[in-house]
């Protein structure tokens, strides 16, 4: 039996952008109900929990509150054109990006486009994690940093199905 024939079946260019698309709706999924649930159960009604609070707040701006005075559809379309560029992205990699490099796109797309939707209505990006020290935060905003944290380091590491590809079609020349 050959190594071809044991080996895990591959998964096809769309098949990695359906699982990759499929990533980022339900961590944005996640993070909105966690929204609406802090919208109905925190409002006026903080919940103590240690070095982790659940504290209702609302961001007019971007991270840090940056450009929270800037009109609500300037932060609307700039964080929609920020996120159609991250799906964009995401869309042309996923098929030769290893898990790693997925997952973190994923998770980018997921926060940001739950931040546009949360953002929709009122110009306004629902908060709900505080720290007492960091500006209050949500969901989404740890995926956007964990997915940014995780694409740089795989970055740096190097794509793995790109150095296998490599390698196979090194040892094809050394056989030629």
């Amino acid at each position: 039996m050959t190594a071809a024939a044991t080996s895990a079946p591959t998964v096809s260019r769309w098949g990695r952008r359906l699982r990759w698309a499929t990533g980022a709706a339900v961590l944005a999924g996640l993070d909105l109900a966690l929204k609406a649930w802090a919208q109905s159960a925190l409002d006026g009604s903080p919940i103590e929990a240690g070095p982790l609070d659940l504290r209702l707040a609302f961001n007019p701006g971007a991270a840090f509150s940056i450009a929270a005075d800037a009109p609500s559809w300037v932060m609307l379309s700039i964080t929609t054109v920020i996120t159609t560029a991250v799906a964009v992205a995401g869309w042309v990699l996923a098929p030769r990006a290893n898990l790693l490099t997925r997952i973190a796109l994923a998770a980018i797309l997921g926060g940001a486009a739950a931040n546009v939707i949360d953002r929709v209505p009122d110009g306004l990006v629902t908060d709900y994690l505080h720290t007492g020290w960091w500006p209050t935060f949500n969901l989404a905003d740890t995926f956007i940093v964990l997915g940014a944290v995780v694409l740089v380091i795989t970055t740096l590491i190097g794509n793995t199905d790109e150095r296998e590809q490599l390698s196979s079609a090194h040892h094809a020349n050394d056989r030629n």
